[in-house]
């Protein structure tokens, strides 16, 4: 299962756990069906073959049945510890800690993974692998139509569009000052689309070049999983390493300190809001954890 970028390593996190909280009203429902979604993922990047697609869909299927035992119960603690959080009014250091600890949380599932990744990279066939790369290049040109289209306010206002979706999930909806006011920090963030372009292309070449690397050594079990660790571990620490730091550090802080912004501009009543959400998500969670379904 090889993945294309950065953004996708936290893709598949999210597409398991936590993409649904804002993609769907019902998050027992999407989790329900998130194996069959991760299925339908995976084949759209390497059009798996009939003799993959029997195993690749038990390997998932092992996958959630790991992260709803060992996981869900730990989102359970996230989401009373962001509750109290928004109650007390949290600091940028409460916010870096839940980053980090998504982040955390996201790597250890890749890597519990690395087996059944490690088994994909070394059934690919060559045409699969062009099958691979030729998605990699339709979705950067898609990243390129969306975040990179026009003079640099049109890009802050696509940024800030996308921004304020997420908002309005968690807190409803916002007036015409309060926007204003969240325009104006969404644009004080740095904006480089072509590094997270660059970035990405980066990563996507690695991959390729890896899978490659298996096929054409014919890497055993141990080794391709070494490989494809050193994949993850890379989309990681790719941020704490690159000569691009200083760019990535001040990006998150100032995304950090955007959405600190935008909870201390919001009502009593649209804390409320997300109270109720979080709540929502928390209960679906104990259910999940129950294998209620």
């Amino acid at each position: 299962m090889p993945l294309p970028a950065r953004r996708t390593l936290h893709g598949l996190f999210l597409i398991a756990v936590m993409a649904v909280l804002a993609a769907c009203s019902s998050l027992r429902l999407a989790y329900n069906n998130g194996d069959t979604l991760l299925y339908w993922w995976i084949d759209g990047y390497v059009d798996l073959t009939s003799d993959q697609k029997e195993w690749v869909k038990d390997d998932i299927d092992r996958l959630f049945q790991w992260h709803r035992k060992t996981q869900l119960q730990d989102y359970v603690q996230i989401l009373q510890t962001a509750q109290r959080q928004l109650a007390a009014g949290p600091t940028q250091a409460d916010l870096q800690n839940d980053f980090d600890e998504i982040k955390k949380r996201t790597e250890a599932l890749l890597l519990k993974a690395t087996p059944e990744l490690a088994e994909l990279a070394r059934s690919l066939q060559p045409d699969q692998i062009a099958t691979l790369e030729r998605k990699f290049a339709a979705n950067n040109a898609d990243f390129r139509k969306k975040n990179m289209r026009g003079d640099r306010d049109a890009q802050q206002r696509f940024r800030f569009k996308k921004s304020m979706e997420q908002f309005e999930l968690w807190f409803g909806d916002f007036t015409s000052e309060q926007e204003a006011a969240i325009r104006k920090a969404s644009d004080a963030r740095p904006l480089n689309n072509e590094i997270w372009l660059d970035e990405r292309i980066r990563r996507q070449n690695n991959i390729l070049a890896a899978v490659r690397k298996v096929q054409s050594e014919k890497l055993g079990k141990e080794a391709t999983q070494t490989v494809i660790q050193g994949l993850i571990k890379d989309g990681f620490q790719r941020l704490e390493t690159s000569d691009r730091k200083p760019f990535f550090d001040s990006y998150e802080e100032a995304n950090l300190q955007f959405v600190l912004t935008v909870i201390n501009l919001t009502t009593q009543q649209q804390k409320a809001h997300a109270q109720r959400r979080m709540q929502g998500w928390i209960d679906d969670f104990r259910a999940l954890a129950a294998n209620q379904r």
